[in-house]
């Protein structure tokens, strides 16, 4: 690479590590991994959140994750309180990752004075990752996707 060439990874610097530190905790706070939430839940007892997918009811229909709360985006400030625990961490789920309705839901909880996260990658990455999910139909599943989940391992490590 020449001196006039700048890197396009480094073109803005690093931030510092005490800033960088800060930034991934803050994300942590606000955001789950499809995987954990399905190891909390198959972990069998109290998770200690709930799940909510804040999808249409066709969408819901199509296929959820075992367990999960319906509740569209466009119905929380009707009906969060009759079917969340304000003292129970909330975990939202849309389609996925090109999806911010997840977002929106998990803003307007928090605007209610819910405590929540927002599932990163939503149903598509439920989906992908092999975990069972349930439709109108019953419960079905697929296989892991290679590209988004190990098939040979119970957890990629991380």
């Amino acid at each position: 690479m020449s001196a006039t060439t700048v890197n396009p990874v480094l073109r803005v610097a690093p931030a510092a590590p005490a800033e960088a530190a800060a930034h991934f905790r803050a994300s942590l706070a606000f955001h789950a991994d499809v995987s954990d939430v399905a190891a909390a839940l198959a972990a069998g007892g109290d998770p200690g959140f709930v799940v909510v997918d804040s999808r249409s009811t066709e969408s819901w229909d199509q296929g959820h994750v075992p367990g999960a709360i319906h509740l569209p985006t466009a119905l929380v400030a009707e009906q969060a309180e009759q079917l969340l625990d304000r003292s129970v961490p909330v975990v939202t789920y849309c389609w996925g990752p090109g999806c911010n309705g997840a977002t929106r839901a998990a803003l307007a909880l928090a605007e209610l004075g819910y405590r929540v996260k927002e599932m990163l990658g939503g149903f598509e990455y439920w989906v992908r990752e092999g975990f069972a999910y349930e439709t109108w139909q019953g419960r079905e599943q697929r296989a892991a996707d290679p590209l988004t989940a190990p098939v040979d391992a119970a957890d990629c490590g991380c």
